[in-house]
């Protein structure tokens, strides 16, 4: 069983930063990817960043330059920096992990219950 948490979401202004974590929890698994995904009322759900277990970052481009996303792997977490917030920012963003468990040839993915992120003056 993995479990994946998510912090950091609130209400900011445009302009302002914010910054989500997401930790994996469990026994028996490791993890290769993590990414960020967002969701909007009635929009589908879409990649914001992903990075690999090497460190190799991928971004949308409607947030690079602006976002920055990052691992510890010790404890198996992941960070969005989320700087210059605009108001179409604001979703719900859900943490995405691709978990091997240890009887596994191949991993799965693992989402995590998201957390509001509002960009509002």
């Amino acid at each position: 069983q993995v479990q994946l948490v998510e912090s950091g979401g609130g209400l900011v202004q445009p302009g302002g930063s914010l910054r989500l974590s997401c930790a994996a929890s469990g026994s028996s698994f490791s993890i290769n990817g993590m990414g960020w995904y967002r969701q909007a009322p009635g929009k589908q759900r879409d990649l914001v960043a992903a990075i690999t277990s090497g460190g190799r970052t991928t971004y949308a481009d409607s947030v690079k330059g602006r976002f920055t996303i990052s691992r510890d792997n010790a404890k198996n977490t992941v960070y969005l920096q989320m700087n210059s917030l605009k108001p179409e920012d604001t979703a719900i963003y859900y943490c995405n992990a691709e978990i091997l468990r240890a009887g596994l040839v191949y991993p799965y993915r693992k989402w995590g219950q998201g957390t509001q992120v509002t960009v509002s003056s």
